[in-house]
């Protein structure tokens, strides 16, 4: 980054932060992103020949870029290397150097093959704090096998849970959930461990595995399967643990989601019906008296539902305290006053586009005082590789040349 946008990001929470990117698609690029929303300077790190996969993954924008990657690659600067040329290692090994933070997601013993491994980086920079991210984690029988995030969600336990009973089990989304769970993590831990780097002086590194944080989700799983050994089957768009609780069709092919998760609740809910006789004593008014009767009120609610239009329901239970919500297309997202006042989507502008914008999601969390932003959308492959070897490592432009030329970057 040049010093003009460096002071242009200074009034952010993480200015003068240097992380150095040289993961690929989600989960650990998505770590980097949030820290570069908060003033990080990121600079990713890709191979010359195609870089980050990520750039031809999903719908592609008129730049040729995908539309994943102008969104998850936002605010960082594209440098190429090729990390198997000795050259190429040592440029990388000057930036981690003076990096704060280094997001990798290889397999696991890939880049110590390479002799960038945590010790080796260490050595010029005992304070560096590296995310690692794998399907399994660096250690383990599993630490050899592929990770991604759909095998998370099912080694993890989720994806099991997902569909209809005793019918064939569904991934929970359509998107890579997993792996922006994963970077969540992974923020987290970074920004742990320099907190605790202010206090010891030490960098360390952080272990993060697609298929824990999956786990970690999980609720009572664990345990009660460890104390009475239930395994929790698919309930479908309803659960057991409270009634009603799920989704219902509504009269104009829509959904809407109840959550009556109390006594309380239920009864409002039955106001918005017009029946509060359903909320009585010697009827369903108490959580235990629902849960034994669940199919008779998931029925009495889904035929209440079916005979309303979704925004007729909404403001039924508006009026009456009732929670309940429509299962949102990204259409009608697009379209929903609380997330245009709480601008959930901001309109970036595509460079080299003639004035075409993108939508993207906003930057989370919403800090009070000193909010992130979003500058950049995903540069084009090594944009900045010039700038960065000038400006940051101080090489010439013959040496610049030169690595060109002997295709290192």
């Amino acid at each position: 980054m040049t010093e003009n946008e460096n002071a242009k990001r200074d009034d952010l929470p993480l200015s003068g932060m240097l992380v150095v990117d040289v993961a690929t698609f989600i989960a650990s690029p998505y770590c980097a992103a949030v820290l570069g929303e908060f003033g990080a300077d990121v600079i990713k790190v890709e191979h010359p020949i195609g870089g980050d996969p990520c750039r031809n993954f999903g719908t592609s924008s008129k730049r040729g870029d995908s539309l994943a990657w102008l969104s998850e690659a936002r605010n960082k600067k594209s440098i190429t290397l090729d990390l198997r040329a000795k050259e190429g290692a040592e440029i990388f090994r000057q930036l981690c150097a003076k990096a704060d933070v280094v997001t990798e997601n290889f397999r696991p013993g890939t880049l110590e093959k390479w002799g960038l491994g945590y010790e080796a980086l260490t050595r010029n920079n005992p304070g560096l704090v590296m995310l690692r991210v794998s399907g399994y984690g660096q250690d383990g029988p599993y630490r050899d096998r592929p990770g991604f995030a759909r095998i998370a969600h099912a080694v993890g336990g989720l994806a099991y849970l997902a569909g209809m009973p005793k019918d064939t089990p569904v991934t929970p989304g359509s998107t890579t959930l997993g792996d922006y769970l994963s970077g969540l993590y992974g923020a987290i831990g970074v920004l742990i461990a320099l907190h605790e780097k202010r206090k010891s002086g030490k960098g360390q590194y952080i272990d993060v595995a697609l298929y824990e944080s999956v786990f970690r989700l999980t609720d009572e799983l664990a345990p009660a399967y460890a104390m009475y050994g239930t395994v929790r089957e698919r309930h479908g768009p309803h659960i057991k643990t409270a009634v009603p609780l799920g989704h219902f069709r509504t009269k104009d092919d829509k959904w809407v989601a109840f959550a009556c998760t109390t006594d309380k609740l239920f009864e409002r809910l039955c106001h918005a019906m017009g029946r509060l006789e359903l909320a009585s004593s010697h009827l369903y008014g108490v959580q235990a008296q629902r849960l034994e009767n669940r199919h008779e009120v998931n029925q009495l609610v889904a035929a209440w539902a079916g005979a309303l239009n979704r925004d007729e329901i909404l403001a039924l239970c508006l009026a009456a305290g009732a929670p309940c919500g429509p299962l949102n297309t990204i259409a009608d997202i697009f379209g929903d006053r609380q997330f245009a006042v709480r601008r959930n989507l901001i309109a970036m502008d595509i460079p080299e586009m003639d004035g075409d914008v993108i939508m993207i999601p906003n930057v989370m969390p919403r800090l009070s005082d000193t909010p992130g932003r979003i500058d950049t959308l995903g540069p084009k492959l090594g944009e900045q590789t010039d700038a960065i070897l000038k400006d940051l490592l101080g090489l010439g432009d013959e040496e610049i040349k030169g690595l060109h030329e002997r295709k290192v970057v």
